[in-house]
């Protein structure tokens, strides 16, 4: 069970980093920012914060 919850983890890791990676250069342009300076930061933030929360959750909901 504690491989389905890390599977499962990161697909939707993946899916995160995919939509934000994909969103945080259109907004930062949009706002008259350098998408190349700022995007990594955001991204990785975002991408490791959110991992963090679905494992745990997931771990709660089916390890539980």
């Amino acid at each position: 069970m504690l491989g389905v919850v890390i599977a499962l983890a990161i697909i939707v890791n993946l899916a995160t980093a995919g939509l934000i990676g994909s969103l945080i250069p259109l907004l930062i342009k949009k706002f008259g920012g350098d998408p190349a300076i700022a995007s990594p930061l955001l991204l990785t933030t975002a991408t490791d914060a959110m991992g963090f929360f679905v494992f745990l959750g997931l771990a709660e909901l089916i390890l539980i």
